[in-house]
């Protein structure tokens, strides 16, 4: 028992300390914790700490269930659409108080289990459920496995222990369930175990060499504290010239103007960028500040305007939604440039792109959606990684839509990618609700 306590405890720092900032990953380890305590009441017996023990044993019994539910619907990001977290989050505690009196008189022990097989057999069959809908909805490749793997490693466990554990203590209360729980439970930690050397579970990745993605970024970006300097001085010439050209040049036309400004604004921003550039591509910093959605998106296609007319690319915008959104101007502005280039890098012939502004259960999702060549289905899950590239041209490097992918993530948005060859590739980016005013 003392060994099933310190497994999962442990499981639970790990799955904690890796993404204290995820939600999910929070109750993750709340509801390992909850479970792990369990272990602890025969070593504390044997102590003859009996009131303590049995104190544990009461929140074992009670805290799971909720933490395990509560998990579920973060994971599944069901939890998320709701306005009223907080609310819904306390409705579901509301059954632990009222065990407290049959847990703490023995002669309505009995009550105690029925009672709690009551509330906590929803609790667990609807965790399964949305842990194996999660999986079945998921449409992104890599999502995708992950919680295949999540759903492997826990709903057989959340089962068994809802009947050996639940269900057998209505039946007897003296039941001895952990040799039955015991086999479950190596099966969990042993799947998740070999999965986080594999794959990752819930974000954690063991490995005794760096992970591929993470050492390429890092070569990637080696090279960036001496490009700084040189990169800089040129945009900063660009930007003097154009401010001279405009003042020397007596009464330009509309156009003129218009052309020249997309220069001030394309250097203003590279000169931002460069500025911003860190010594190693994954420690991007942001500044985040509230903007007008509608607005930015339309600011961002003006600076690529020229290269839409030179590819013979319409833009087509569906703005159903106009939020106010909370990001880093110019990280953002430039994830969006990135997809842009490369929406268009896939239509060589000409095409169209819609740029749609729609609500999402979770917020807002913007979507840009080409007409261009597609990504195979086998390739899909690389589009993500370093030097991964569709581009015809020399001049794509693939190393766009890792940018985009570290921006968003940092940001707190999903990208996710879908596409069919010969009919063209949707980006999605989903706008968490919490970041939208």
């Amino acid at each position: 028992m003392l060994f099933y306590f310190l497994a999962l405890f442990t499981a639970a720092i790990i799955v904690w300390l890796n993404n204290r900032k995820n939600e999910a990953n929070r109750w993750a380890a709340f509801f390992l914790g909850s479970a792990s305590i369990g272990g602890l009441s025969d070593f504390l017996l044997n102590l003859r700490l009996t009131i303590v023990a049995e104190v544990l044993q009461f929140l074992n019994y009670t805290l799971t269930p909720y933490a395990v539910i509560i998990f579920s619907l973060s994971y599944s990001g069901w939890l998320t659409a709701r306005r009223s977290i907080r609310t819904f989050k306390l409705f579901l505690s509301m059954p632990i108080p009222f065990m407290l009196i049959p847990f703490f008189f023995s002669d309505i022990r009995t009550l105690f289990f029925s009672l709690l097989l009551l509330w906590s057999a929803p609790y667990y069959l609807s965790s399964c459920y949305f842990l194996v809908a999660s999986f079945w909805r998921e449409r992104d490749i890599r999502l995708k496995r992950s919680r295949f793997i999540s759903m492997i490693i826990i709903v057989p466990t959340l089962i068994a222990v809802l009947f050996f554990i639940y269900v057998a203590k209505v039946i007897s209360p003296d039941f001895e369930f952990f040799n039955y729980i015991s086999v479950f439970i190596i099966y969990s930690l042993a799947v998740a175990l070999l999965c986080t050397f594999m794959y990752g579970v819930l974000g954690v990745r063991l490995r005794f060499e760096h992970d591929p993605m993470e050492s390429t970024m890092r070569a990637v970006s080696s090279g960036t504290a001496m490009l700084n300097h040189t990169l800089k001085n040129e945009i900063g010439k660009i930007a003097i010239s154009t401010e001279n050209l405009k003042s020397m040049i007596p009464a330009p036309d509309e156009q003129s103007k218009q052309h020249m400004q997309i220069i001030m604004n394309a250097s203003n921003h590279m000169l931002e960028m460069v500025g911003r550039m860190h010594s190693q591509m994954k420690d991007i910093s942001l500044k985040e500040d509230s903007v007008p959605l509608a607005d930015f998106i339309e600011l961002c296609l003006l600076q690529h305007e020229g290269l839409f007319r030179s590819c013979g690319v319409t833009v087509n915008r569906v703005f159903e939604e106009h939020p106010t959104f909370i990001c880093d101007k110019v990280h953002f502005s430039e994830a969006l440039g990135n997809v842009l280039n490369n929406a268009c890098e896939a239509m060589p012939g000409g095409g169209k792109i819609e740029i749609r502004l729609a609500a999402h259960p979770n917020g807002v999702e913007l979507s840009i959606q080409d007409s261009g060549i597609g990504i195979p289905k086998e390739k899909l899950g690389e589009v993500f990684d370093p030097f991964f590239s569709m581009g015809k041209t020399g001049s794509n490097f693939g190393l766009g839509l890792s940018y985009v992918y570290n921006v968003m993530q940092k940001s707190g948005v999903k990208v996710r990618i879908t596409s069919v060859e010969t009919k063209g590739t949707k980006v999605s980016f989903l706008l968490p609700r919490k970041k939208l005013l």
